[in-house]
Parts: structure tokens; C-alpha cells; sequence
């Protein structure tokens, strides 16, 4: 019989939000990413949009500033129906996408940014 992996899901990512979607934010993903459920992501500066995490850039996207809530394909042109944690959550580790050539300092750093807006980083099963 085959086996079948399903992926993850918003449930597995998020374990606490504050009523009222008040942990939530529509946001505008920049053209050129596939970003999955879960991905870290920076606000870039100069245009509102947010990207996946890159704390080599110099943009605003070297901070955290939330968690996608869904997955999001902006490959060819800019999504403006994101969905972002912001605030005011939980998320469980094992969830969280990150770029791959992200270091455990980085990350570290990263999960304390997210901590400064309320969204706790917390192991999950």
C-alpha cells in the first residue's frame, strides 16, 4: 500500500494568535520568490513589500518582521494578498522556513527580533 506525506499545514506553524485576527497582517510579497507557509520574512524599506529573511541585505530585510501564514508564489509579479504573523503569536520551530545559507547565529537573532513583536518561537511536535 503507498504511503502518503502530507506537508505541513497552518496548524502545524501556528499554536496561539490573538482574537480578532490582531496577530495578522495583509502584506504585498515582492516578485521573483515562491515563498513557502512558514517563511520568515523581512520588510524591505523603500517599498512596503516583504521577502524571505536576508541578514546580509541592507534593504529591511535583515529583520524579522513575521511569519507567512500561507504559501505564496509572487515568481512573476507582486502579491498583495499575503498573510503575515506580526504580532502577538506563537509558532512552533519545526515550521519556520528559513533560507538556506542562514547561520544558527542568524537564526538566533532572527527568532529574538520576532520575540520583540510578541511572536514566541517555541518547540512543537
Amino acid at each position: 500500500m503507498p504511503v502518503i506525506t502530507e506537508g505541513l499545514n497552518l496548524g502545524d506553524l501556528l499554536k496561539y494568535e490573538a482574537p480578532n485576527l490582531y496577530s495578522r497582517d495583509q502584506v504585498t510579497v515582492g516578485a521573483g520568490q515562491n515563498l513557502p507557509l512558514g517563511a520568515v520574512v523581512g520588510l524591505v524599506t523603500a517599498t512596503g513589500k516583504v521577502k524571505q529573511i536576508d541578514p546580509s541585505a541592507t534593504d529591511g530585510s535583515q529583520y524579522a518582521a513575521g511569519v507567512l501564514m500561507q504559501a505564496v508564489d509572487a515568481t512573476l509579479i507582486d502579491r498583495e494578498d499575503g498573510l503575515m504573523l506580526a504580532r502577538h503569536a506563537i509558532v512552533a520551530d519545526h515550521a519556520l522556513a528559513w533560507p538556506a545559507a542562514i547561520t544558527a547565529a542568524e537564526k538566533l537573532a532572527a527568532i529574538a527580533q520576532l520575540k520583540s513583536l510578541g511572536i514566541l518561537v517555541r518547540k512543537g511536535v
